[in-house]
């Protein structure tokens, strides 16, 4: 059942938003200090692809503050965009009855996309 959730998801939308997180990673990845945040974006890509299945924990051994503070830069540099994309396409899913897993899935990655810094996908 997760191979067909996944599988539609790629259809419907996983796509378009895995490449948004993969050109956005590589455009920070331009200069030496958004390296950090274009590599989380590609991880946050990654998830997107393919996310039925996996699962988001904190990281048990995290900087504290220093996470605190990459995820409000992340917020300010294109976190807050990352979100409304995927509030906006959860909202669109849940008008269907057939796309409620879908959009419970974009708000799952919305929460995600808001503070993404220690945090890893299991």
């Amino acid at each position: 059942m997760k191979t067909l959730g996944n599988i539609i998801w790629v259809v419907f939308g996983g796509l378009q938003i895995a490449i948004e997180y993969l050109l956005g990673g590589l455009a920070l990845m331009i200069t030496i200090i958004g390296i950090p945040f274009g590599l989380q974006s590609m991880k946050l890509g990654m998830l997107a692809l393919w996310p039925f299945g996996s699962e988001v924990k904190q990281k048990e051994q995290g900087t504290g503050c220093l996470n605190v503070f990459m995820n409000v830069l992340w917020f300010f540099i294109g976190g807050i965009w990352i979100w409304l994309t995927h509030i906006l396409f959860g909202i669109v899913f849940y008008i269907t009855i057939i796309g409620i897993p879908f959009g419970k899935m974009h708000f799952r990655l919305a929460k995600l996309a808001l503070s993404p810094f220690g945090k890893e996908v299991v």
